[in-house]
């Protein structure tokens, strides 16, 4: 409607990345945004967050640990007794057919 009424203006700009609706910058730069921690307060601060993160964490029961174990170990034996077994049936084959093939070609 705008572009009607005024032929002459040109199209707003589009906002680019980190630009609110106006086109002004919604960034926070560095030294605006307040006095800068130093480095043994950043640390401290980290230390504090991982305590806190640590606390909110779902920690398993010896019970459930055992459990999960037990499925594993049970799981890895069967697939290495599955993948043996397989392994040893195509190698079976394999010299079966190499056999054959002697055979038939007299070699």
């Amino acid at each position: 409607m705008d572009d009607i009424e005024n032929p002459g203006t040109p199209p707003p700009r589009a906002a680019r990345f980190g630009e609110g609706p106006e086109g002004r910058s919604e960034r926070r730069e560095r030294g605006l945004a307040g006095r800068r921690a130093g480095p043994v307060e950043r640390i401290s601060q980290f230390l504090r967050d991982i305590r806190a993160e640590l606390k909110r964490v779902s920690w398993p029961t010896a019970n459930e640990v055992k459990n999960t174990t037990i499925i594993t170990l049970v799981a890895v034996v069967f697939f290495a007794i599955y993948l043996f077994a397989v392994d040893r049936i195509w190698s079976f084959l394999l010299v079966q057919l190499s056999s054959l093939l002697k055979w038939l070609t007299g070699a």
